[in-house]
Order: structure tokens, then C-alpha cells, then sequence
């Protein structure tokens, strides 16, 4: 595990391109390097999260169609903006909104807290293993020519995204795939992850205050999984 002074070099050198603020300038991004985590034991109070965002879904969804809830028609015109369709290829706010009315996937145990978040607070959230990055966190206009490794029909296999459209990379290749929709292998979260990392995507209408309610709300729920978890962050905001 990398010591405190590394994960504050990492938040410092994580960029968002002048290009996607060209797109979107309302856009904002929240990092969190969260340390001490111990996955070993299964927690009650992740299954209650996840009770709970399942309900909150159930709510969002009775009162309005997916597409018109606003956090998510924003992101869907934040997809229409670099060329991607969000019929096709759904926000992760959209799609797991729409999963979780029938009950949200398990993956693991960090990727089932922050995937209740994400429907709880309306905001797009992924999270990766600090360790497996190489260099920092950097959202972009692809050129084409990134590598993204991913599964296909069950076969892992190397991609690349559309030119122009809008990808977390790091030094070695692309992390996710048009702003938030996939996550790659190399850098996922497993039950071995001890140190991760968690980006929150924020359009408006998510004010300021809802973006931090949801990175505390975000710690809170994972204080569960150790008893040293500690925690840096950074909000990258337009220039």
C-alpha cells in the first residue's frame, strides 16, 4: 500500500481536460483515496444501503419516467454532446436507477456500497484499486488509439474507445469508458483491494452541497470495513 504523501501526489495530479469542461462547464469531479480498507467480513449495514437504494429507486421511478429524472437527463445530454447515444450505451446513474428497481447487481462488497450510493444521491460513481493505477486519474477526450482492457462475451479483450469521446485514462490506458458507463479490468476493485479510489461525477442541477453530502455519506458506509479507514479527497472544478 502507498504511503499518505502518494496518495496526495496522485489527488494533486489528477486532471480534467479543458476539452470536457468544453463540453460540459457545470462539470465537476470529487476524488476520494480511501486507506485501511479490510474486505474480509461481510457487513449487515451494506445490505441495509442497498435495501435502502433499491426503495429510493422504487420512488424516483413511480413518480417520473428514468429519462426525465433530471440528474439522469442531464447526463443523457452529456453523452448526446461527444457523440455518444444514451439509449444504447446508459450513464451508470441511468442504469443501475433502473436496476435497482428490481434489485441492484452484487459484485463485491466495495462495489455494492458505492453503486447504493450513486442511486441515493443521484450522482454517477465508480471506484478502482489505488494500487493497480499507473500514474494519476486523468478524464479526457480520447483519441482513439487508448487501450481499454474489458470483457466480451465472456472473453477478456482490448478495445478502444470513439475519437473524441470522454474517458477516464491513466498513464497505461483507458480506466472507464464514455465519462462513466464502463469500467476496464486492470484497475477494478476486488475483495483484495486495500486502498481505492472513488470519483464522483457531478452536472447540475447536483448543487455543491448534495456533491459532498454524497462523498460523506460515501465514507460513513465504509468506516464499516476496517478500523483504520482514513480518507483523502480532491474536487476538481472548472477552471
Amino acid at each position: 500500500m502507498r504511503e499518505t504523501s502518494a496518495t496526495e501526489e496522485f489527488l494533486a495530479a489528477c486532471t480534467v481536460d479543458h476539452a470536457v469542461h468544453e463540453l460540459r462547464p457545470d462539470y465537476q469531479a470529487l476524488l476520494l483515496v480511501v486507506s485501511g480498507l479490510e474486505l474480509e467480513a461481510s457487513h449487515a449495514s451494506t445490505d441495509a444501503l442497498i435495501e435502502r437504494a433499491e426503495s429510493h429507486a422504487r420512488t424516483l421511478i413511480a413518480s417520473s419516467p428514468v429519462d426525465h429524472l433530471p440528474h439522469i437527463a442531464a447526463w443523457r445530454e452529456a453523452y448526446r454532446s461527444f457523440g455518444a447515444k444514451p439509449q444504447r450505451t446508459r450513464s451508470s446513474l441511468e442504469a443501475l436507477t433502473r436496476r435497482a428497481e428490481q434489485g441492484l447487481p452484487r459484485v463485491n462488497a466495495l462495489t455494492d456500497v458505492y453503486n447504493a450510493i450513486s442511486v441515493l444521491h443521484q450522482i454517477p460513481l465508480g471506484g478502482e484499486d489505488f494500487d493497480r493505477y499507473d500514474g494519476p486519474a486523468q478524464l479526457i477526450r480520447a483519441t482513439g488509439t487508448e487501450t481499454f482492457d474489458t470483457v466480451s462475451d465472456g472473453q477478456p479483450v482490448v478495445e478502444h474507445p470513439e475519437p473524441g469521446e470522454v474517458v477516464w485514462a491513466d498513464d497505461a490506458g483507458v480506466t472507464c469508458r464514455r465519462w462513466n458507463w464502463r469500467q476496464g479490468r486492470r484497475t477494478a476493485l476486488t475483495d483484495q483491494t486495500r486502498t481505492a479510489v472513488f470519483i464522483l461525477d457531478a452536472l447540475a442541477p447536483v448543487t455543491d452541497r448534495e456533491l459532498a453530502e454524497a462523498g460523506v455519506a460515501l465514507l460513513e458506509a465504509l468506516s464499516a470495513f476496517g478500523s483504520d479507514v482514513r480518507a483523502s479527497h480532491r474536487l476538481i472544478v472548472t477552471p
